[in-house]
């Protein structure tokens, strides 16, 4: 998914200096984002308060819109480096397209990650023939440099692992949790997971205490950690746990981001994860040129344009409060 912002604004992203290094509660809101014509969306990260969590540097959180009389998700071609984009749906379908040739409809709790590597370019669209709710969250995972300029490519998992309890149906999107471990590619320690708590559900999930958490809430309420999180927001964890208390009110949910707090530094801007203000500044001449990010084939539709980049040179730093 695109940052369809068109006035795309530098994140000054990783470092471990901002990492909060203890179990902590700190509720994060959503900023209000238009996706195309017919979707806006809930963006998490980056977010004024908390640039990153592990390699997640970008949580977006749209629906459930009822899209029976509309197009639905409509975002054109567009390029991306450095990142892989994690798209995961509740409800819906969204028909992939990329550079490299894939075309892919992802559905409910099926896992459509594709790594950008070097450059890659790839479309979204809800098919014409669709169901009445679009549900979901797209994010992004930030490559490292030893691994950001790899051959782009595109997976789908529609057989992901699971780990069940009593009021707990948690399958897993990238990473390990208590004993599972999804066929996802990742480059760095990492996990993502879909949390499904039936109403009433009352336990505790194992975390790892070297990764920083966060919990997005996608449906319901529930409590994580004592705290009520409504859907659309997300509450940061901090490190340094070793399990994470959740309740339900109803039947709800979640999602768990979670990792090796990311130690390099990074500038995002629009598309791009990149190093310096050069390679962003590459990375944009050569999308406006049509070289590099490639074509994707069968869009009805021109390509995004690139917004201007800022004035000044845009900066690596570690993360930003």
């Amino acid at each position: 998914m695109s940052n369809l912002d068109r006035e795309a604004v530098p994140s000054l992203c990783g470092g471990r200096g901002f990492v909060v290094a203890e179990p902590v509660r700190e509720l994060l809101s959503p900023r209000r984002v238009k996706l195309g014509e017919s979707t806006e969306v809930r963006r998490l990260l980056p977010n004024l308060g908390r640039r990153m969590v592990g390699a997640w540097c970008f949580v977006d959180h749209y629906g459930p819109d009822d899209i029976a009389d509309e197009p639905g998700m409509q975002v054109p071609p567009h390029p991306h480096m450095g990142l892989q984009t994690v798209s995961w749906l509740h409800d819906g379908e969204v028909l992939h397209r990329d550079s490299t040739g894939s075309l892919q409809t992802i559905r409910p709790r099926e896992l459509g990650l594709m790594t950008s590597g070097r450059a890659i370019s790839h479309s979204e669209e809800s098919p014409r023939s669709h169901a009445r709710l679009l549900h979901g969250a797209q994010l992004w995972v930030a490559l490292p440099d030893s691994d950001r300029h790899v051959a782009p490519h595109f997976e789908h998992h529609a057989d992901l692992p699971q780990v069940t309890a009593p009021g707990l149906t948690a399958t897993l999107l990238l990473g390990d949790l208590d004993g599972s471990t999804s066929p996802g590619t990742t480059y760095t320690p990492i996990v993502g997971a879909d949390l499904a708590l039936a109403h009433g559900a009352d336990l505790r999930l194992p975390l790892v205490p070297d990764f920083e958490y966060a919990v997005l809430s996608m449906s319901g309420e529930a409590h994580v950690d004592g705290v009520p999180v409504l859907p659309g927001s997300m509450l940061y964890l901090g490190c340094g746990r070793t399990e994470l208390a959740l309740r339900a009110e109803s039947d709800a949910g979640l999602m768990l981001l979670g990792g090796e707090p990311f130690e390099e530094e990074l500038v995002m801007w629009w598309n791009f994860v990149g190093r310096t203000h050069e390679e962003i500044a590459t990375a944009r001449r050569d999308w406006a040129e049509s070289t590099r990010f490639g074509e994707v084939k069968g869009y009805d539709g021109a390509p995004l344009r690139a917004p201007e980049l800022p004035p000044g040179a845009l900066k690596a730093r570690g993360r930003v409060r």
